[in-house]
């Protein structure tokens, strides 16, 4: 009996590699000209870390986080979502010590006990951001401005952004008691989980796909009645700058987010082609999360975005990484030339290929043609007599002959024993003074 992953957890094989390339490699890009920097946190943390900044009265921690006791009796548990741990290592190594906003990236896998389906793994991977520190509204909207263009350089299609305003602790209990209120005597139309959160946290009827739900909760009151003064100032403040910076955008009062953690600016961009499972990225503020894991008391907004989601999306493969050059050489000499060559090209950042054993010519330019090779440097023993090399450019097949500069007269007599380093060093230098503008042409 063969054994499997487990289920939910995907291996990522070479052929889907390279989307995945294109999307972290254009993640950092797009997180960097916006001044974020990278920081990485453990995969696994404390379980109390997850119930007290996400709830214990989500669905995440009441069913679905992989969490155990190791040996020494502690309660830990996989990270179900990144930006507890950030917060937790912002606190414990003081960085909320030096002047703020913080901006931060990372990227990794996290973990949720959920039913498998499109776009929805066991073992998921997420691009996270935050921004630590800052409680002004153009961070919500730089943060949406950043998210609606990485989503552009991806080339996605048919995204939309949906936008609500949750209020502050100030607001919020007021709505809390209306939709309450509301929700009263329709306890049956709800499902199980929906019955239970009308105790807890009834704001999440209101974003239950269930269709039971969607029927009680037509007519809800809507948050922005409810609204305190500095809440629908700031939330006005955020609308007019995604205007300014033409970032489209659709209320909806239903738009909650899974976490009890957020406050005010609540987003997610949205597609119409995974079916349910419909939200490629989402976030918001959580202005007192901070300080109930004790820390400051200092403002804070996120988002984060599914990468394996992100993927599906993707129109196109992107191309694949191709050797810059591929060796193809026969004969001891020559091999050992194009063995010393392929280590020093590899040394100065250039992807350089060659066979591992002394094929035919024939079979090596099969591999080169196999991998792609941008270059095919030809080396024989009459390419070391005469010192001149061929050098073959694949997409058109266009050949030039370059000057060796001594050094294949030199491997066409090599004894280790006896060579000179120094004049090595110089016959290299003038080989890869003759090679190095064919590599980049």
């Amino acid at each position: 009996m063969t054994i499997q992953a487990v289920r939910g957890m995907k291996d990522l094989l070479p052929s889907d590699a390279g989307k995945w390339r294109f999307i972290e490699v254009t993640a950092r890009a797009v997180f960097g000209a916006f001044g974020f920097q990278e920081i990485r946190v453990p995969i696994l943390e404390r379980t109390e870390l997850f119930a007290r900044s996400i709830g214990a009265a989500t669905d995440i921690v009441e069913k679905e986080m992989y969490t155990f006791s190791d040996r020494s009796g502690d309660s830990l548990t996989l990270r179900p979502e990144a930006t507890a741990g950030i917060l937790r290592a912002y606190i414990e190594n003081k960085l909320h010590a030096i002047p703020g906003p913080h901006k931060l990236c990372t990227l990794g896998p996290m973990f949720r006990h959920e039913r498998p389906q499109k776009g929805r793994l066991r073992q998921f991977h997420q691009l996270d951001v935050e921004v630590l520190d800052d409680q002004g509204p153009q961070s919500d909207a730089e943060l949406m401005v950043m998210l609606t263009h990485l989503l552009t350089r991806l080339g996605l299609q048919k995204i939309s952004l949906k936008l609500n305003s949750l209020g502050c602790p100030n607001c919020r209990p007021a709505f809390r008691q209306a939709l309450t209120s509301f929700l009263a005597g329709k306890e049956q139309q709800l499902c199980e989980d929906c019955q239970r959160r009308l105790s807890t946290n009834p704001l999440r009827v209101l974003d239950c796909k269930a269709a039971g739900c969607q029927e009680a909760a037509i007519g809800a009151p809507s948050m922005s009645d409810h609204l305190c003064e500095d809440c629908r100032t700031h939330f006005a403040e955020v609308r007019r700058l995604l205007d300014l910076a033409g970032v489209a955008y659709a209320l909806d009062p239903r738009l909650v987010r899974g976490l009890d953690y957020y406050v005010r600016t609540t987003f997610e961009a949205v597609t119409g082609d995974l079916g349910a499972q419909n939200a490629v990225a989402g976030g918001g503020r959580y202005d007192g999360l901070l300080a109930e894991l004790g820390g400051p008391a200092q403002a804070c907004i996120g988002f984060g975005a599914g990468i394996e989601r992100l993927a599906l999306l993707i129109p196109e493969e992107p191309e694949a990484p191709r050797p810059d050059i591929f060796i193809a050489a026969t004969g001891p000499k020559p091999r050992l030339m194009a063995f010393l060559m392929t280590q020093k090209l590899r040394r100065d950042g250039y992807w350089a290929e060659m066979t591992t054993d002394d094929k035919s010519l024939k079979a090596q330019l099969r591999k080169a043609n196999k991998e792609r090779a941008r270059l095919v440097l030809f080396l024989g023993d009459r390419e070391l007599q005469e010192d001149k090399g061929q050098i073959k450019r694949m997409d058109d097949s266009h050949q030039v002959e370059f000057e060796m500069g001594g050094l294949g007269h030199l491997f066409m007599n090599f004894d280790q024993a006896q060579a000179d380093a120094e004049m090595q060093d110089r016959l290299w230098d003038a080989f890869f003074h003759s090679l190095m503008p064919l590599i980049r042409s």
